[in-house]
């Protein structure tokens, strides 16, 4: 038995990519919540799975798809897929990602640049580029795209994972002018560290908690607080704003800090 589903994203399709954990599962569940139907997308299926299970009691419909994001042909049949069954896609997360090597110029070879760009810029390009037409035709749309406060200010390490963050910053500028005229929003969204699994993996707890210090409120974001920027730019409460970009970095941005 399912309960009834109502909220701001009642009638609502999201697609959102990396959904299997992080912040892409609390994007997931926050908009499900709001009654949207979820097309629960990331390369893992063991992660989309759970994330698929976490939203059943919701009393929404999803839609799991385990789809490389760099692969172009898959996903854009997989966006087809869910047009399909669902009949439109309302809103897309462009949230799939991968954490930032640890490395300098020197250090970065062919295949990690290539493996950053394909996933990060590729993959939200080709995916925008295969959802976009029907919120065009149906002048209706939400696009959010994952970045980084890493894209506007630079890090020592990791300079690709920098300019693939900036290059989802340019997208979302370009297709903001785009795509006004046809009722579709393009905003971002622009985290500091966000204590998700992927950024404990990396570099592990302690380094994490050290890093922590260099937050003016001294401590990273939870999930659940992208997710709410994300529900935010999903909402009606955001149709007259498109092409900007929040920083949720508990003012690591601040000039001076």
């Amino acid at each position: 038995m399912t309960c009834a589903v109502s909220g701001l994203l009642k009638d609502q399709v999201a697609l959102i990519t990396g959904a299997g954990r992080g912040m892409g599962r609390a994007h997931a569940q926050l908009l499900a919540a709001q009654g949207a139907q979820v097309i629960v997308h990331d390369v893992f299926e063991e992660r989309v799975q759970e994330t698929v299970a976490l939203l059943e009691p919701l009393g929404v419909s999803t839609m799991a798809a385990v789809v490389d994001i760099a692969d172009i042909t898959a996903m854009t049949a997989m966006v087809k897929d869910a047009e399909a069954r669902f009949g439109k896609i309302d809103i897309l997360v462009n949230n799939a990602g991968i954490s930032a090597d640890r490395a300098g110029i020197a250090e970065i070879d062919e295949s990690m640049y290539d493996r950053m760009f394909d996933i990060h810029v590729k993959g939200a390009f080709f995916v925008t580029r295969a959802v976009a037409p029907g919120m065009v035709a149906r002048k209706h749309g939400s696009i959010i795209n994952i970045s980084s406060i890493w894209g506007q200010v630079g890090h020592h390490f990791g300079s690709t994972y920098c300019a693939a963050k900036a290059a989802m910053l340019g997208f979302t500028k370009a297709w903001a002018k785009e795509f006004a005229p046809h009722g579709v929003t393009v905003n971002a969204i622009a985290p500091g560290g966000v204590t998700s699994p992927m950024a404990i993996e990396k570099d592990g707890l302690a380094a994490v908690q050290e890093r922590m210090k260099a937050v003016p409120m001294g401590r990273w974001a939870e999930p659940e607080e992208i997710a709410h920027a994300v529900l935010y730019f999903a909402s009606p409460h955001s149709r007259f704003v498109t092409g900007q970009v929040i920083n949720l970095s508990g003012g690591q941005t601040i000039v001076g800090i």
